[in-house]
């Protein structure tokens, strides 16, 4: 007669435990204990194989490895997926008894961070940043601003007889000037692709005119120093991504920008002029005596960024135009509180673009390399282009820094060389975003 592989699994173990008492100098226990215990072997040897068995089916399950025909759809996999407590599919129904309850093998964690739909930060090189405030954040920058600029003027004011004999004057002027701009940004997310940003500018400019006077015989150079100083021109701005980006792929994120005239309106400082600064009863110099520190039009600016992240580097760029409003019956103050009416005055919009690359050192110092353009159209009094005005280019070099001091604080410095004669020839900006 033959025996199951149990039974002879229970005949050894009996065996087993017989010799142990024997060994033990006990007398061996009666059948019907021996058979309890044998029972009770078997049982927890039972209940263990069933919790192994639970145990491997719960890895499958985690590995996505299906034991029975039945194969998950992809909407069960991905409510499964990083949870850290799936469970087996429904299996095909079995002839053996119910397995115990399996045991997790890691505890549940939470589900899985979702993928960073935002751009990537770079150091910030122009006035409009790519990366948007997260929802409830707010963002509160204080920045300087340091500007230096020179140019020569050379007129001609006579005839020629020949081209190397000039029968007049001649107006040489050597203008140097230094604008420091001192600003509070205040940035908040409203939701995570729309950001609003208000920004309050305060300015001191100051300026040295080395010229001989225009209609004298002098040969003696005159300096002409002004200066000005006050609030500038306050700013309102909201940015919305438009789409979501990701690995080689750009986001795309625009804005609009409003300015307003806070600022001392440059018609209202008084001009060092007699009676009128053009024409041909013109005397003065036509300089300010005191520098307004805003542009005295208001303008809007809607503009178009966009960051393409290739890992290690991240390639951004914008284009913008802004439209400034033009204003009617304007007049310019002069000497003895006289006024010059000048009309109708429309500045020049403005079209600009600019590009560059940020690359991250490490985790926390990046650095950025780009270049900043903008083409200011004439400005037309009357309708009409105003006599000498032409269209300018301004091109600037950047460079940009930006370290993390903290996980709430950040430090960005950028320098521009200015490429052009119109353009200022250093510019040098700090700023130090801190996230509440």
């Amino acid at each position: 007669m033959q025996k199951s592989g149990s039974g002879w699994q229970g005949a050894g173990l009996a065996a087993v435990f017989l010799s142990a008492q024997a060994h033990a100098g006990q007398a061996p226990a009666a059948p019907t204990d021996l058979q309890a215990q044998l029972a009770a072997v078997m049982h927890e040897l039972a209940e263990q194989r069933r919790e192994i068995d639970a145990l491997r089916r719960d890895l499958a399950a985690q590995r996505g490895v299906q034991a029975a025909p039945h194969v998950a759809g992809p909407e069960q996999l991905a409510s499964t997926r990083g949870t850290g407590n799936a469970q087996a599919p429904q299996a095909a129904p079995q002839t053996t008894a119910p397995a115990a309850a399996p045991r997790p093998l890691v505890a549940a964690v939470g589900k899985p961070p979702g993928r960073d739909k935002r751009p990537p930060q770079v150091a910030p090189l122009f006035e409009q940043p790519g990366v948007l405030t997260p929802r409830g954040k707010v963002i509160v920058e204080p920045g300087f601003q340091f500007g230096y600029a020179s140019s020569n003027r050379v007129a001609l004011v006579g005839y020629t007889v020949i081209p190397a004999l000039l029968i007049g004057l001649v107006d040489v002027r050597e203008v140097k000037r230094n604008t420091s701009t001192a600003s509070l940004t205040v940035r908040t997310g409203i939701t995570n692709r729309l950001e609003a940003e208000l920004r309050a500018p305060y300015v001191y400019r100051s300026d040295s005119t080395v010229s001989r006077e225009i209609f004298t015989g002098t040969s003696v150079e005159r300096v002409f120093d002004t200066s000005g100083r006050g609030a500038g021109d306050a700013e309102i701005a909201a940015r919305y991504q438009i789409n979501n980006g990701g690995p080689d792929q750009a986001y795309y994120v625009g804005g609009l920008r409003f300015k307003s005239r806070t600022g001392r309106d440059p018609f209202e400082v008084v001009t060092d002029c007699t009676r009128r600064c053009i024409g041909d009863n013109a005397t003065g110099t036509g300089l300010p005596l005191e520098l307004p520190t805003g542009s005295g039009f208001y303008s809007l600016q809607p503009s178009l960024t966009w960051l393409f992240p290739s890992d290690p580097a991240v390639f951004f760029g914008s284009v913008s135009y802004l439209h400034n409003v033009k204003r009617s019956k304007v007049s310019r103050t002069v000497l003895n509180g006289e006024q010059e009416f000048l009309g109708e005055v429309k500045p020049g919009d403005i079209f600009g673009f600019n590009f560059g690359m940020g690359l991250a050192l490490n985790d926390k110092a990046s650095f950025s390399l780009g270049y900043d353009h903008n083409s200011i159209a004439r400005t037309r009094q009357g309708g009409a282009p105003v006599p000498g005005s032409v269209r300018t280019q301004l091109g600037t070099l950047l460079v940009g820094y930006s370290y993390r001091l903290s996980d709430k604080r950040t430090l960005n410095v950028s320098l521009g060389a200015g490429l052009t004669r119109d353009t200022p020839d250093v510019s040098l900006s700090i700023r130090i975003p801190t996230t509440y």
